[in-house]
């Protein structure tokens, strides 16, 4: 796969999935840029790794869940590159919680974060890519959003399952010239595991057919897949990567 000339937006990418496909994409050639919130030193230090690879990265903060942020983001971008072909929808929260502890708050930040910053960057960015009549979207969702197993994380899981239905209204709104699809991770070997304990962690990986969780590099390569023309006949599907998780 090439992307040699392709202009590359990841939000949430200074560390985990998000950071491996800003790579990915990088090492293929394209123009990338990472966005964070509030972890300034992590996307500044993938910033210089990736201008190793393409010579051609920007590093913009941006909290997704304001719309004014996401404007000056993407009018950022336009204003140096004149275009954006590809956004992938990575920035995402998960606030673990027993039900009766969890609150309106929590509901409304995870909520903010995971399905009005995709509408927003999506809105914003999806419109410069109908101006140009060409452009990929691809949407973090999460097996989370799916399955709905895990009550203590009922926000996220009901805000990815939200993500896999605006996928596919979105696919509807930008066609025919915006691919728009969604990658369904399952248990991914981040830091945000890191909290976990390691009897918990190990009785999840035993779920999976495979035994294992993904690495951030096997999420990032279907990414790329959907990014590509290889791809340029699938509209607004969701794909699971999850290594053959069980449910029984």
């Amino acid at each position: 796969m090439n992307f040699k000339d392709k202009v590359v937006l990841v939000t949430g990418s200074s560390r985990g999935i998000g950071r491996s496909i800003a790579v990915k994409f990088a090492k293929e050639g394209a123009s990338v840029i990472i966005n964070y919130r509030s972890n300034e030193s992590e996307a500044k230090a993938i910033t210089e790794i990736i201008s190793s690879y393409s010579g051609n990265c920007m590093c913009i903060q941006a909290d997704v869940s304001k719309e004014r942020d996401v404007k000056m983001m993407i009018d950022t971008i336009i204003e140096k590159y004149g275009h954006i072909d590809i956004l992938v929808n990575n920035a995402g929260i998960a606030i673990d919680n027993d039900f009766q502890n969890r609150h309106v708050k929590d509901w409304q930040e995870t909520l903010n974060t995971n399905l009005i910053g995709v509408f927003l960057t999506s809105k914003y960015a999806g419109k410069h890519m109908l101006e140009r009549q060409y452009g990929k979207i691809i949407n973090i969702s999460s097996t989370n959003g799916i399955d709905t197993i895990y009550p203590y994380s009922i926000d996220y899981d009901a805000s990815k399952a939200g993500l896999i239905n605006m996928t596919k209204n979105l696919a509807i709104e930008f066609a025919p010239f915006i691919n728009v699809n969604a990658v369904a991770p399952g248990w991914v070997d981040t830091g945000m595991n890191d909290d976990l304990s390691k009897s918990y962690l190990k009785s999840e990986m035993e779920k999976t057919l495979l035994k294992r969780f993904a690495e951030p590099e096997e999420i990032a390569n279907v990414v790329l897949f959907l990014a590509s023309d290889m791809a340029r006949y699938i509209d607004g599907e969701t794909i699971r990567v999850d290594g053959g998780l069980k449910m029984g």
